[in-house]
């Protein structure tokens, strides 16, 4: 099965990692377009434009049987058009974890942390409104986190202004007794150690890459594809890329496939 996967930069690997997990025969092709990054900052129409562009891209070049939309703010901006314009491609999106984190709560003090188009996205406050109205009794602390992304993709994880970004965001949090946390953009996993630093080492953490990776999974094998053969992800990156965060990402463990980066104007 040959799986394109693209976001504005490295975030979207911590999903290409869960699915090299869970699908072990899949030949990965993942685009992060650093050139335009970040996404969360610009308009749906933009956004909407890249997102085309890049599917036609993976479509035309790899013969991609499925696509993984590995960003929150694109998924919002563009999953819809993407259906409904690639009907014969298996297309999975990102989307904050809210529903685990409302199972997952004890008392039902969630924070979100998010980039500010994602939450300004139509598809999340739809998401929000319906649980919303299903469990009143949840309180959001929504945050939005501008400058975060740009920091991770610098691989200033452990970086002071870092640091300070996350405590003046999640302090109040803190402080309002918030007891899971949802991560809301596939970059921040990167900073998970950062996060529980400030908010305690028994904050609860919701991100999505496995639940995408079991969702791509399904729908694989409900369309008849199989997933047998050598493993295989290849990088591809439209301007600057942080190699040594992308080895940071992918070689935290030994899965025995092959990694290929390299720009994709080359």
């Amino acid at each position: 099965m040959r799986v394109g996967v693209f976001d504005s930069g490295i975030g979207g690997l911590t999903v290409v990692k869960a699915i090299t997990e869970v699908l072990k025969g899949a030949e990965i092709f993942y685009i992060a377009d650093t050139q335009f990054a970040p996404y969360g900052e610009k308009s749906k129409e933009q956004i909407l434009r890249h997102s085309f562009d890049i599917a036609n891209y993976l479509i035309k070049t790899h013969n991609i049987d499925a696509l993984v939309v590995a960003c929150n703010t694109a998924t919002s901006a563009a999953i819809k058009e993407l259906r409904e314009h690639f009907p014969e491609l298996i297309v999975v999106g990102t989307e904050p974890g809210i529903k685990p984190a409302m199972l997952l709560s004890k008392n039902k003090k969630i924070g979100i942390l998010a980039t500010p188009a994602t939450l300004k996205g139509e598809k999340y406050q739809l998401l929000v409104d319906t649980l919303s109205t299903s469990s009143s009794h949840i309180t959001l602390y929504e945050q939005a986190c501008p400058g975060l992304v740009q920091q991770i993709e610098n691989g200033k994880i452990e970086d002071e202004k870092t640091y300070l970004l996350l405590e003046n965001w999640l302090k109040p949090m803190k402080e309002n007794g918030v007891d899971t946390l949802v991560l809301g953009c596939t970059h921040y996993p990167l900073v998970e150690d950062t996060i529980k630093k400030i908010m305690g080492q028994n904050i609860n953490l919701i991100e999505t890459g496995y639940a995408i990776a079991n969702r791509l999974k399904d729908l694989s094998k409900n369309c008849g594809h199989f997933n047998n053969g050598e493993l295989k992800v290849n990088v591809y990156f439209t301007s600057y890329i942080n190699l040594e965060m992308i080895s940071k990402i992918l070689n935290s463990y030994n899965n025995g496939g092959e990694i290929v980066v390299r720009n994709i104007n080359e």
